[in-house]
This record gives C-alpha cells, structure tokens and sequence, in this order.
C-alpha cells in the first residue's frame, strides 16, 4: 500500500489495509484494544492490478484507490470510501485514466484535504504527474498535469495541518516538491532538489503548523529529512531498504517523531528525536520476532491516544501489533498475532 495502511478510524477502532493478490483487503478491531476482525475484501468483487493507495483525511474517513484491467493492455482507476472500520467499504468506482485511456502507469498517491476531498496522482504515459481531484459539491473535476519528467514510482503525497495539499516525488538524481499555495487550488511544482534517492522509501509527514518533512532513503544508504525550504538532513542510517514509517507523537510531555522500520536482519526497529529537531540525534533500537521479507511497520495512536506499532506482511497476511506501555520512554508490551 502507498500511505498509511494501519489508521485509526473516526469511531476509535484501528484498520488496516492489505494487498492480497487481485484484491485488497480490509481487517478492523471489533473494540478498541480488542480482537479483530477478519479479513473482508474492499469495493466488491472486481479484479484489481498491483498497487493501491489509501490518504486519511481530517474527517477519519479513508479514501482508496486502485488500478482496474478494463480490457486487453488498458485499465482504469478506481475509487472507495471506507467510512467506518467496521463498516463495509464502498464499491469501486471508476475514475478513469490521467490519459483517457490506456494501461496501468504506476502506483497512485493519495491526500485528502481539510474539506475531505480527496486529491489522486499518478504518472501519465510521459513520465509526468498528473492528478485528480473531488468537487466539494460531488463528483470529480477533471485530470490535471502538474509536468514533471522522468518521476519514478512510489511518490508521497500528505495533507499539511493547513488542510492544503502537498506531494513529494523522485526522479533521477532529484526530489520534486507540488503544494497547493491555496485551498482547493492545483497544487504547483514549488522545488527541486538535488539529491540522490532510493526509489521506493518516500514517507511524507506533517511536522508543523506550516511545513511537512520528507523521509526518504539516500543511495549511500542514510536515512534523511528533507522540508522544502531548507537542506535535507541525515538523521541516521537506515535500518532496512524498505520504506520507513513516521508518526508525529507526545513522548513523556514531548512533542516528538517517531521512526519505524524493518531491518536488514528481519525485525522492525524504532528510533524518535523531537519533531524538526533532526539534530538532536535519534537511534534505532530493534523490538519483536523475525519478520518476513516484505513486511513492512506501521505507527498510529489508538483511541486512548497510546502509541501502537504493526508490522504486515501481504505475502503471509500475518499482522502483529504492540502499544507502548504506560510508562516513561518508548517501551512496547509484547507484541501479539491478531
């Protein structure tokens, strides 16, 4: 999935949201901190290609978003709300294709902004970005092209806590920032930086009133933060080649950002400093038992506003959860298979 697979929803209860072969499934907590659900399958039963997208907005609400084999060499986007985790998600329906028509072009990226409209993007055939986004009063506008050249997959897109939206993605030898300067506006290409980038470990996050930071892996194998504006810094080196997850958290009266990642030896790893503070330093400590080759962690605050990490594996399905305990510091409980 591209975004936070594991939320919480607007009635407190946590999802999560996993790829399985043509289809992507959905599990919930049946009480916060409770037993989960099993296993239900989003947007009924139409076949779905590789790569979906899932963006959270203000309102809790989920917006996903997926790729559709509509005939021989050509496939359409899709579109679901899941309301509630408990509830069944909508059934897809289309949105079509940032070229008219055609085959599947990359993994698509989604934010939804302060008015709970969700905004799409996704490459077009030119290897730019092209985007897509709600009317407030229903329905969908028409495809936009932001430009862009040669984007690579896997890009970032968040919402600022200004409610505008923002996008992050990597083309060679560059990261290339979009922002909306208006709510509700086309988002604009603001920067680019030169820098080199792992593709595939783009993670946006909000860190400010006015500023979202970018995590993302270097070629050298460093872990760096990046807010457009200024310089991108190295907070430490990456404990895996995967993506790593962040979430903005209170620590012991702190207001902190806290790292999650799977590691080069198969466990997921943690690491906080205080958020926009990259300079302070931060370490990763290794938690929980060995994990297979595509899980991945998550990090959400449950209804009662405690810290609680997952790790997913969409080849094995296996999720495991752990919360911080009441205590000082970062200590988790046990981790536990739900």
């Amino acid at each position: 999935m591209n975004g936070d697979w594991l939320i919480r929803g607007r009635d407190g209860l946590l999802s999560v949201y996993l790829p399985a072969g043509d289809a992507l499934l959905c599990r919930a907590e049946r009480l916060p901190g409770g037993s989960w659900e099993t296993a239900r399958t989003v947007g009924g039963d139409g076949k779905l290609l590789a790569g979906a997208a899932v963006g959270q907005g203000a309102d809790r609400y989920a917006h996903l978003v997926a790729w559709r084999q509509t005939g021989a060499g050509e496939a359409d986007l899709v579109h679901s709300t899941h309301y509630r985790p408990r509830l069944a998600p909508l059934d897809w329906q289309p949105i079509g294709h940032p070229n008219k028509k055609g085959a599947r072009t990359a993994t698509p990226a989604v934010a939804v902004d302060a008015r709970g409209r969700a905004h799409v993007f996704v490459l077009n055939r030119g290897g730019g970005v092209s985007m897509l986004a709600q009317k407030e009063t229903g329905g969908w506008g028409a495809w936009c092209d932001l430009k862009g050249r040669s984007v690579q997959d896997g890009m970032a897109a968040v919402t600022g806590e200004s409610g505008r939206v923002e996008l992050y993605a990597a083309a060679p030898g560059t990261l290339l920032h979009w922002r909306q300067e208006e709510a509700g506006e086309q988002p604009v290409l603001a920067e680019r930086l030169e820098t080199s980038v792992r593709p595939g470990t783009l993670h946006a996050l909000a860190t400010s009133a006015e500023e979202t930071t970018l995590f993302y892996t270097d070629e050298s194998g460093d872990l760096c933060a990046w807010r457009p504006g200024g310089k991108p810094v190295t907070v430490l080196p990456a404990a895996g080649p995967g993506p790593v997850a962040a979430l903005r958290c209170e620590l012991d009266g702190h207001d902190c950002t806290l790292l999650a990642q799977r590691t080069e030896g198969g466990r997921v790893a943690f690491a906080a400093y205080p958020t926009q503070e990259e300079s302070a330093g931060a370490w990763w400590t290794e938690s929980g038992p060995l994990l297979a080759a595509d899980a991945e962690a998550g990090l959400v605050t449950d209804a009662d506003g405690r810290v609680t990490a997952a790790t997913l594996s969409p080849s094995t399905g296996r999720l495991l959860l752990a919360r911080r305990k009441n205590e000082p510091g970062l200590a988790l409980e046990a981790w536990r298979e739900v």
